[in-house]
């Protein structure tokens, strides 16, 4: 088939950051075009036209991708077909990271009123337009991916049958191909959608998942259901288009931020002027009773080991590490026989049971960051759909700060899961002796928990950060000091 050389870009371009130094800021792009158009014209400042390499051919689309880079400058951007977009390229001075989660729901996502579910995503980019964004992190849930399930008769069956039945369901060709066609298929949706289509085209991303970017629960699920070959099948899926969509990488060839090679953990960092990123993944090799595998922690630990001393952490841990003694309702469910309802979430916290002894390593890492390396640590996480605040005093007297910001897109919970978890804040928790965590209101804000649909940004002016919450209701929060 003759190629058609003027292309017909219909998703795209995503940018992704691979890191900054003075002389400038590395990126990954990606953009989808039909199959019969060829590759997209790169043109970055600075430099001869980028090529762009074919990633993968998928359900009548092309997708390309490519590594490239900006010099530091006022004015610096790219161009692709001719089409011109800015890029803050600098980051040594004054800077502002946006942080989102959550993007969608578990049911019915795909056919929700645009004019409602993104009405925070279209915030987000007219304050990008006003003061522009070098940043953007995402904390997991990019995708509510759990209706892939649906996507064949015999998904449907395997979701339909009790747990001990779930090995029955054989995966084949046709229900792989089926799958891969969901996923491929809502993230071309998402991409398309145009505030995030408008930010994503001139602020890098870094992302890391959770577990609707799979199926609600990944990994916190007995074994019954994990290991069975529908289960695999939609991670391997999952996996692939995770790849492909939020590492903006070919699936046989990983970014420099991702240090496990193997691919058993997506685990990143990133050194930026005075501030380093990590995204540890909490999700790849989960099992009921451990968040990270000998990968995943290995290649955490190592990207903690290299931020260089006094610069600040941004760690991104898609659940939060702060949080209330969600153990104890944990021990109430555990009284009743089988699988409860909400077993697996609770199961997804840092706070179970089943993971106390990693999240006591997680603390003490991120402490010795602080503490004998001088680099104060905030963590950023999402997935409780509601909006709070947490601090761990650490043994020089200083504080963690854990900011919570969830959801972006997906509708607030009852006021009442607030409420409780509220409640729950109060007894305090010391995971680490000595150090007492504890949950505080956002400021201005009246309760612990703040039930709106938020997104968060960090600023950094004159060398001190701040962070404030732009909440759907409340609207902008007075500003936090880190």
């Amino acid at each position: 088939m003759t190629e058609n050389h003027e292309p017909a870009l219909v998703a795209g371009p995503a940018l992704y950051a691979r890191g900054a130094d003075a002389a400038g800021l590395r990126l990954g792009l990606v953009a989808v075009t039909r199959e019969g158009a060829g590759p997209p014209r790169l043109e970055a400042d600075g430099a001869e036209p980028v090529a762009l390499s074919e990633r993968a051919r998928l359900f009548g689309h092309r997708v390309w991708g490519a590594d490239f880079a900006l010099p530091a400058g006022p004015d610096a951007g790219y161009r692709l077909d001719g089409r011109r977009f800015r890029v803050r390229s600098d980051l040594s001075g004054d800077v502002a990271v946006g942080f989102v989660s959550c993007n969608g729901q578990e049911n019915g996502d795909e056919t929700r009123s645009h004019e409602d579910r993104d009405v925070m995503w279209r915030r987000l980019a007219a304050e990008h337009r006003a003061r522009p964004f070098a940043l953007l992190l995402h904390g997991g849930d990019q995708l509510y991916a759990d209706e892939a399930v649906q996507a064949h008769p015999e998904t449907r069956r395997w979701a339909e049958l009790p747990i001990d039945r779930k090995p029955e369901v054989a995966w084949g060709p046709e229900v792989e191909e089926a799958v891969r066609g969901y996923f491929f298929r809502r993230y071309l949706a998402l991409m398309r959608q145009p505030a995030f289509a408008e930010l994503a085209a001139c602020v890098p991303s870094m992302m890391i998942w959770d577990d609707h970017d799979i199926f609600d629960g990944w990994g916190s699920h007995p074994a019954g259901l994990q290991e069975s070959p529908v289960a695999l099948g939609l991670f391997r899926a999952a996996r692939e288009m995770f790849v492909l969509f939020q590492l903006g990488a070919d699936p046989a060839d990983l970014p420099a931020t991702c240090r496990d090679r193997t691919g058993a953990s997506f685990a990143q960092d990133a050194r930026f002027p005075g501030f380093s990123v990590l995204l540890p993944d909490l999700r790849s090799e989960r099992t009921p009773r451990r968040v990270m595998g000998e990968e995943g922690w290995a290649a955490f630990e190592a990207g903690l080991a290299d931020a260089p001393d006094g610069d600040r952490r941004l760690v991104v841990s898609s659940v939060p590490a702060l949080g209330p003694r969600l153990s104890l309702l944990e021990a109430l469910l555990d009284l009743y026989p089988g699988q409860q309802q909400y077993e697996d979430d609770l199961r997804d916290q840092w706070q179970s049971r089943g993971h106390r002894a990693e999240w006591v390593r997680f603390l003490r890492a991120l402490e010795a960051e602080a503490v004998d390396r001088g680099g104060p640590v905030t963590v950023v996480s999402g997935e409780i759909h509601l909006a709070t605040r947490g601090e761990m005093r650490l043994s020089d007297g200083s504080a963690m700060h854990q900011l919570v910001a969830s959801g972006i897109t997906h509708p607030k919970p009852p006021a009442a899961l607030g409420l409780g978890l509220g409640l729950l804040s109060r007894l305090g928790h010391s995971p680490l002796p000595g150090r007492p965590i504890r949950l505080k209101r956002l400021p201005g804000q009246g309760a612990v928990y703040t039930a709106e649909r938020n997104y968060l940004v960090l600023r950094r002016r004159a060398g001190q950060w701040t962070a404030a919450w732009e909440l759907e209701e409340s609207g902008r929060t007075p500003e936090l000091g880190l």
